[in-house]
């Protein structure tokens, strides 16, 4: 294997030698075409030249009896007067400036005549006159400008006007069988000269002299052309296995992609060496030569199509399809399909350059025209249909990705136009027909390739960073590589579908010359300029304050605070210089972006004050420092430590590991507690309440000796012991004590309870708990006996007693003992 490679390689070389040979002697060099503008001898435009120029440009658009090849012309003649054009309009811009730079130095022209001194108004004048004289070339350069921009845009009007009546011509139908027989006698007639071209060709006696002498060449190009037409591919797909199985991973992604394409390259090799060796023969007569300048486009689209079947639906390498089918036998349709569209692709301008070759009538092109757009439509029909069931198989509904909506789009629109366009060529919208057909094919290829693309970029990527495939594919350097190359192939599908390239190059101009802001156009040339000074910029701040981080502010003695509060500002400011010297190197004059932000100043002070505030209050916390990262604060019932202080808001974790996103405003407004400002000492307070009873003077000193004894309990000041009071149910105590680390206020806290519950055990005192005396009214409910009357209510009872006479109180005071007698139940219920 590695032999006949060697040899196909040399061979190659041979081929490109000889035929670099053969294009030399058969070629000449192109003459440059002259300029179509006229000039004077001081390098100013001729304005007569132009004049007649336009005039001949107005009188031919209002006839419109010209050909499209005069327009393109004459277009052409505009485009390079307009060009000159905007070249003078940029003479004397420096005297221009200076001048009025000097106007601007006398100050502004006095309201009332005579009120300034004589020799400013005459030097005043004296100015205006030569400022005038510097603006008149530029405004006769202007106004011929925008008479030449206004006679091509009617040129192209006019010409899209053209392309739209061609293309919506209702020509005859294919399907009226009185047209048959001529299109068979043209065809047939064709041929016959073909073959006669080629029967003369080997009858002439210099001919057949020509070609003994090349034989020998003309055979090793024509082997070396079937052997890479019938068996490069195969190779090509070998090499790639091989090369695969060597690596691993993302790797092979790369590999493959890279030696696939060899599979078009080789044979596309092939086709060139076939047709050096049938000019070495010289056996094409005109017929022939027709088709063998289309050859290599028939050849690049067939083995195209075969490269993306191969690419989307088969299991090249052992590796998963891009489009996967649930049966091979569908992958198989699928790509044969893919190649017969290809191929089809690549017959249709064999037909057109024939039908323009031998005059074709339109009935005579339609008819034979049919057949092929036939068989493209069914066949992009069919793949439409491919494509949709492989989205339905995928997934359902609403939990379809964007990406696959897309191809199910795709699908539709293919399986539309592959139905509408044969119907359209049966009517007799023939032209119209293939303006939809072959675009669609072209299209549904390019992005087919762009999404292969897309597909090695992921593996390359991972092949670079050192990771898989799928993590690889949910970076977004490939995602954005592949938006550049979708807008990159934007200019190609226009000229796909129909755009003339004039209208994209118009296009490019216009983009060109930017917009203006202010007095000033910004331009891309501009905009580079502003990104890569500003790029620049923003790089080196960034190396400044890493450099501050890591090597120049460590060594001092600020706080970790203050570093950062350095390490910010030098941030801002240095983007702000970057930005500044970026827009005046780009030339964008500052006095129109003041007029801009004085603008936006009123949408600032209504709509974003709040995100206004907030910055300021964030300059205010980085230069004051009231906190800094890893202070413990507490703010609006918030608790945490500090993590983060940007411009806007500050990031603080609470001691659940949350993180608090406060605004800036809040911790300048608002009151804020900060922990550990400055040091980390701070006061603990424990509560402790014993029993009624117990010796208080014992307890102080049983409180103090264990908060003495803890680690975290500063000396000086000493902890203290503090008699609180008499509560409800215990004699309350509190222990204050400095602790060395604040952050450790818990855990100190808990020690120190601990300590205190087994030292009250081994003393014997008793930590009291809350008792509560129950009363109840009507106690006798509880056991279901009836309520007593009163003994003096026997005799009376008729007559009713007087509210004050009523008992004082009907409740009775019981004990948790009682309650359990009456209830019947123990107490642990």
């Amino acid at each position: 294997m590695t032999r006949l490679l060697t040899a196909v390689l040399a061979a190659f070389l041979l081929i490109v030698t000889a035929f670099g040979v053969l294009a030399q002697d058969g070629a000449e060099p192109e003459a440059e075409r002259p300029p179509a503008y006229v000039v004077r001898d001081d390098g100013s435009p001729d304005y007569a030249a132009w004049d007649r120029v336009a005039d001949r440009a107005e009188q031919a658009i209002e006839q419109d009896r010209v050909s499209d090849k005069v327009l393109d012309d004459l277009r052409q003649e505009l485009t390079d007067w307009r060009n000159l054009f905007s070249d003078a309009q940029k003479e004397n811009s420096l005297r221009i400036d200076t001048l009025k730079t000097q106007l601007s130095t006398l100050g502004p022209e006095p309201e009332t005549p005579g009120s300034e001194p004589a020799v400013l108004t005459q030097r005043r004048s004296e100015l205006t006159t030569k400022l005038n004289a510097a603006r008149l070339p530029v405004q006769e350069a202007e106004e011929a400008h925008s008479r030449a921009d206004v006679l091509i845009r009617e040129i192209d009007a006019l010409m899209r006007s053209r392309q739209t009546d061609q293309m919506l011509a209702l020509g005859p139908s294919p399907i009226n069988p009185a047209l048959w027989p001529q299109a068979y006698n043209d065809l047939k007639t064709t041929l016959g000269l073909a073959v006669s071209e080629i029967r003369e060709s080997w009858g002439s006696d210099a001919q057949r002299q020509d070609l003994r002498s090349d034989l020998p060449l003309t055979l090793l190009f024509l082997v070396i052309a079937i052997l890479l037409l019938v068996r490069s591919r195969v190779w090509i797909m070998q090499l790639g296995d091989m090369a695969r199985a060597r690596r691993r991973g993302s790797a092979r992604g790369v590999i493959g992609f890279i030696v696939s394409i060899g599979q078009v390259l080789a044979p596309m090799v092939g086709i060139f060496v076939l047709m050096v060796a049938l000019n070495l023969a010289g056996v094409l007569g005109l017929r022939g030569q027709v088709i063998a300048d289309v050859l290599p486009w028939f050849g690049f689209s067939l083995f195209s199509s075969l490269w993306i079947g191969t690419r989307l639906f088969a299991t090249e390498g052992g590796g998963a399809p891009l489009i996967d089918m649930p049966r091979a036998a569908l992958r198989t349709e699928a790509r044969i399909n893919v190649a017969l569209l290809g191929m089809l692709l690549g017959f249709w301008p064999i037909l057109t350059n024939l039908s323009a070759q031998e005059g074709y009538s339109a009935g005579t092109f339609s008819v034979l025209a049919f057949p092929v757009i036939l068989a493209t439509g069914y066949l992009l029909m069919r793949m439409g249909r491919t494509l949709n069931n492989h989205i339905k198989l995928q997934s359902e509904g609403d939990s379809r990705t964007f990406r696959e909506r897309a191809v199910l789009l795709m699908g539709r629109a293919c399986a539309l136009v592959g139905i509408v366009t044969p119907v359209l060529a049966a009517i007799g919208y023939t032209t119209l027909a293939t303006s939809l057909l072959f675009p669609m094919v072209l299209t549904m290829g390019m992005i087919s390739v762009l999404a292969l693309v897309h597909v090695f970029l992921i593996s390359l990527y991972g092949t670079v960073r050192k990771i898989d495939e799928t993590e690889a594919d949910q970076a977004l350097l490939p995602v954005l590589m592949t938006s550049v190359l979708v807008l990159l192939s934007l200019p190609i599908l226009a000229l796909i579908w129909g755009v003339r390239p004039t209208e994209l190059s118009e296009l490019w101009a216009t983009f060109q010359q930017g917009f203006q802001l202010g007095e000033a156009r910004v331009t891309p040339r501009t905009f580079m300029v502003f990104a890569l000074i500003f790029g620049i910029g923003y790089v080196a701040t960034r190396a400044m304050q890493s450099a501050l981080r890591s090597s120049i502010l460590p060594k001092t003695r600020l706080d970790k605070g203050g570093q950062n509060a350095i390490a910010v500002g030098v941030g801002y400011l240095g983007i702000f210089l970057a930005a500044v010297i970026a827009i005046t190197t780009a030339g964008i004059d500052l006095s129109s972006i003041a007029i801009i932000a004085g603008a936006l100043s009123v949408g600032i002070g209504f709509g974003l004050q709040t995100i206004v505030s907030n910055f300021v209050s964030g300059i205010i916390l980085l230069i004051e420092r009231p906190i800094t990262e890893g202070d413990w604060i507490e703010v609006g019932g918030q608790m945490g430590y500090v993590r983060d202080i940007s411009v806007r808001a500050t990031r603080i974790e609470t001691f659940d590991r949350t993180d608090v996103i406060l605004p800036n405003s809040d911790l300048v407004s608002g009151v804020v507690t900060n922990f550990t400002r400055g040091n980390s000492i701070g006061r603990v307070i424990i509560p402790v309440g014993v029993a009624y009873g117990s010796d208080t003077r014992r307890i102080e000193a049983i409180l103090r000796e264990i908060a003495e004894n803890h680690p975290m309990v500063t000396v000086d000041p000493p902890p203290s012991v503090v008699f609180q009071g008499f509560g409800a149910d215990s004699l309350n105590f509190e222990i204050r004590a400095i602790l060395s680390d604040v952050n450790f206020m818990l855990s100190v806290k808990s020690e120190i309870n601990h300590e205190i519950a087994h030292r009250f055990v081994e003393e014997g005192i008793e930590i009291p708990f809350a008792q509560r005396d129950i009363w109840l009214r009507n106690p006798e409910t509880l056991t279901g006996a009836a309520p007593a009357k009163p003994a003096e209510a026997k005799d009376t009872e008729a007559a009713p007693r007087p509210e004050a006479a009523k008992p004082a109180a009907s409740t009775e005071m019981l004990t948790s003992e009682d309650m359990d007698d009456l209830s019947g139940e123990d107490g642990d219920d």
